[in-house]
């Protein structure tokens, strides 16, 4: 299995219009042959004072694959290349972390 973090981080004021975008998109995602998990997710609140924020325009899209080609077909895709082509411009950065449970 292969575990992603996905850290994005839009331009002020844009997560919510990038949100709507990858919502519309997680039906297909979900579809894909070998997509165990995908969602997003935004700081819990009330947060513990021990958190570390991600802040008002960052999200996190955390996703299960039941293998790494799985991954790469994803990445792939028509409709992420149309999601990416949507939201490309609300963008500000984007780190992924692709990753092995132990």
């Amino acid at each position: 299995m292969i575990h992603v973090l996905a850290i994005i981080t839009t331009h002020p004021g844009m997560r919510d219009t990038v949100l709507g975008h990858f919502r519309a998109n997680v039906p297909a995602v979900l579809a894909e042959e070998g997509c165990i998990e995908y969602g997003a997710a935004v700081d819990a609140a009330p947060a513990p004072a021990f958190q570390t924020p991600c802040g008002p325009d960052t999200f996190v899209v955390i996703e299960k694959w039941d293998s790494l080609d799985a991954l790469k077909a994803h990445a792939a895709a028509p409709h992420m290349a149309a999601y990416a082509a949507k939201t490309r411009e609300f963008i500000a950065s984007r780190a992924l972390h692709i990753l092995s449970p132990t």
